[in-house]
């Protein structure tokens, strides 16, 4: 089994853009694919109950989205980036104008909600949830008072997502497992992944063709078109959260119990590098739609974006001179 404990190599000199404006811990970040001419979006989710959109390569404040009466744990954008939805634990998912920041519908539920995505390839108006009462939920929002329950697990979820290549969703729970779920089909369920210890976060690549799972001191990697895990690396801390860019070949991994980023190659599970500049754990982590730059969000409140190649121009980064 490949470790990426060893050795530790020379850091690179990186300085991260830090992105303001939230007043509690991040705990989710999820960029928009190319909107135009290379322009895409990055929102961020909160315990301050105030989701919050950025232009995605300068992190610069576009607006927030203000109606939640608790901890937002979840925020995403739709394909077009002109809606949002957020899960929050005043016991609604909220869909909004991704735009103008107005709320279009809430959707009630009777716990805590921990994660909300759009499962658009059913309808262009359908949103998963999960949260504290282990129903996995599937909304049509023109019908908001009337959800299906699709799944169900043994403990609360921690996430669920939608992968659009394959129209699935995927739910994953305290319970060390991940569903995966045809809302369309009678027996809902079709497979059922088991983690090897409790379940911090699940990410997708951008493509949907890769499910990465950080689990106690492992990450484990599926393929989406098979579900047969591809890699399996075991580390020497408690992984938070384990995001691998478009091209492959990087891992970012932050740590429950330190303030360190850590870059992993891809398929030697090598340590490449790590990174500081957070002042609490990091939660949550996600490349934008080239690869280019990853985005942290962390217990200390702020968004970071960080290079995936120091030194290199992109954005408001200049080329460093050698």
């Amino acid at each position: 089994m490949p470790s990426s404990t060893t050795p530790t190599p020379q850091q690179a000199q990186q300085i991260p853009l830090t992105c303001s404006g939230h007043t509690r811990p991040v705990v989710q970040l999820a960029f928009s694919g190319f909107i135009s001419c290379n322009h895409y979006m990055l929102i961020s989710a909160c315990k301050d109950g105030k989701p919050i959109l950025r232009d995605g390569q300068t992190g610069d404040w576009l607006g927030t989205f203000v109606g939640h009466k608790g901890a937002v744990w979840s925020a995403m954008l739709n394909a077009s980036t002109t809606r949002a939805v957020t899960a929050s634990a005043d016991y609604t998912a909220k869909v909004w104008n991704a735009i103008s920041g107005q709320e279009l519908v809430t959707l009630p539920h009777n716990h805590i909600v921990k994660s909300a995505d759009f499962a658009e390839d059913i309808t262009a108006a359908e949103v998963i949830t999960g949260g504290q009462d282990k129903a996995v939920r599937l909304f049509d929002i023109t019908r908001p008072d009337a959800p299906t329950t699709v799944a169900t697990h043994d403990a609360p979820l921690r996430n669920v997502k939608w992968t659009r290549h394959k129209r699935l969703a995927l739910s994953a729970g305290e319970d060390r497992r991940i569903n995966i779920i045809d809302p369309r089909s009678a027996s809902a369920v079709v497979a059922s992944l088991d983690a090897p210890g409790p379940i911090a976060n699940v990410s997708l690549t951008g493509d949907g063709k890769l499910l990465s799972c950080a689990a106690g001191n492992r990450i484990l990697v599926w393929d989406t078109d098979t579900f047969k895990v591809v890699k399996d690396l075991t580390v020497d801390y408690d992984v938070s959260v384990a995001a691998i860019n478009p091209q492959r070949t990087r891992i970012v991994a932050g740590a429950r119990s330190d303030l360190l980023i850590r870059v992993v190659d891809y398929e030697s599970g090598a340590l490449v590098d790590t990174h500081k500049g957070h002042h609490g754990p990091v939660h949550d982590a996600c490349f934008n739609p080239d690869g280019q730059v990853y985005a942290t969000g962390s217990e200390d409140g702020t968004v970071r974006l960080w290079q995936t190649h120091p030194g290199t121009a992109y954005g408001l980064w200049k080329p460093r001179a050698l």
